[in-house]
């Protein structure tokens, strides 16, 4: 059995103690160069050095954060960033600023990247988007890190992405598992030989156990992670099979969400993550995702602790074909579009593809205003969406505005 490094088999004890050194002084660094965190632990305990001080800290919500950056900008005071050390500023829909960092794997994906299978020396084919968001320069970081060569494909263009990997032969794969489908399911098409790719880690949308089939039918082994553009890697699957292995460079915490209050294991609530890097603090982020502690350790021969996977969301932002779409977005579309009374976001899974609706209350439904509406959601939420028109009244009044119907993994 390989790993990544020593810190994966450390004893718990141990790995408990030393990240909460490291808390410590995040926290320290944090109310010391952070405005934003000063003000707001200004009332907690001075001293924060184990999780019963850490969980009495206040919550930062995810779904928040483009609010407060909006009042200072770009990173709403976290973080005092500038060159050298930050390399890039990345902008994900909301708009949601997120801070790339100088140094090797700064999201600690390489991990992840082990973990399913990719050495030194492979070629990995990246199928994350460069422009933009953060995800396709994570995955690359990584990767080079590892010791990989990187193919920056990004998404789209899915005959030229068949091409290519036939013809350069990589061995690994990163995007979301519906988009390998697609590729694999084009070669077939084309007649192409794509039987290079042996290994994927694959995240940013639901891994279905049907698709994890049909991907090891035809002999590539895929794992998944997780994680946010804020925090980078917060779990990934090992050999072990059975949950996602928490990653070393954070503390995790399931609250019960509303009240940010810590869970025994085993019980579902929010996923909070602490960031343990001074450099640039992250404490107690709410990611609005639900999951679970898994008691025991991993028949692999790592130690750290595992979540049982993502459950759905504590409010009701959710992940489409790799990207968060929030309610307020989906106020701004109505608010761009008059003839529309009252609106909702569908997501539904088809063919192993995460499919988007935007269900509207209108009285003119007409040919005109679904184009306008589907180029508000493009505009707006950076996805695709069909269009569904309801009469007044017809929407349920239930309060939601992204009825998330995919079925848990």
């Amino acid at each position: 059995m390989e790993f990544y490094d020593d810190l994966e088999q450390r004893e718990p004890a141990l790995r408990e103690s030393a990240q909460m050194r490291q808390l410590a002084a995040t926290v320290r660094q944090a109310r010391s160069a952070s405005p934003y965190y000063r003000e707001l632990f200004a009332a907690a305990s001075p001293i924060v050095g184990d999780r019963r001080t850490l969980a009495q800290l206040p919550l930062t919500r995810k779904s928040e954060l483009g609010a407060l950056q909006q009042r200072s900008l770009p990173f709403g005071g976290m973080a005092q960033l500038a060159p050298p050390l930050l390399s890039h500023i990345f902008v994900s829909p909301g708009p949601l600023y997120e801070p790339g960092l100088a140094g090797v794997d700064r999201w600690r994906f390489a991990r992840a990247l082990f973990a399913a299978g990719m050495r030194p020396g492979m070629l990995v084919h990246n199928t994350f988007a460069y422009h933009f968001t953060p995800a396709g320069r994570m995955f690359e970081a990584a990767a080079c890190a590892l010791g990989c060569a990187v193919i920056p494909a990004g998404p789209g263009q899915v005959e030229q992405q068949v091409r290519t990997i036939a013809e350069l032969r990589p061995q690994g794969y990163v995007g979301t598992p519906s988009f390998l489908k697609l590729i694999l399911d084009k070669g077939d098409e084309l007649g192409a030989d794509l039987d290079s790719l042996r290994c994927a880690l694959v995240t940013g949308e639901a891994f279905p156990a049907s698709l994890r089939a049909i991907f090891a039918a035809r002999g590539v082994a895929v794992q998944q992670c997780y994680g946010t553009a804020e925090a980078g890697l917060i779990a990934y699957e090992s050999s072990g099979g059975e949950g996602l292995m928490l990653d070393e460079g954070m503390v995790v915490e399931i609250v019960r969400p509303g009240t940010g209050d810590p869970l025994p294991d085993g019980e579902v609530g929010e996923v909070v993550v602490t960031l343990l890097d001074p450099t640039y603090p992250l404490i107690r982020l709410a990611t609005g995702d639900l999951s679970a502690l898994l008691a025991g350790t991993s028949p692999c021969g790592r130690t750290a602790p595992r979540l049982r996977g993502w459950l759905g969301r504590a409010d009701q932002s959710t992940k489409v074909r790799g990207m968060f779409v929030h309610p307020a977005q989906v106020a701004t579309i109505v608010a761009r579009t008059p003839e529309i009374l009252r609106a909702r976001l569908v997501v539904e899974r088809c063919d192993d593809q995460d499919v988007l609706t935007i269900e509207a209350e209108t009285e003119v439904a007409d040919a005109t205003l679904s184009d306008v509406l589907t180029a508000t959601v493009r505009e707006v939420a950076g996805l695709r969406a069909a269009v569904r028109f309801a009469p007044p009244g017809a929407l349920p009044n239930d309060g939601k505005v992204i009825d998330d119907r995919r079925p848990l993994p």
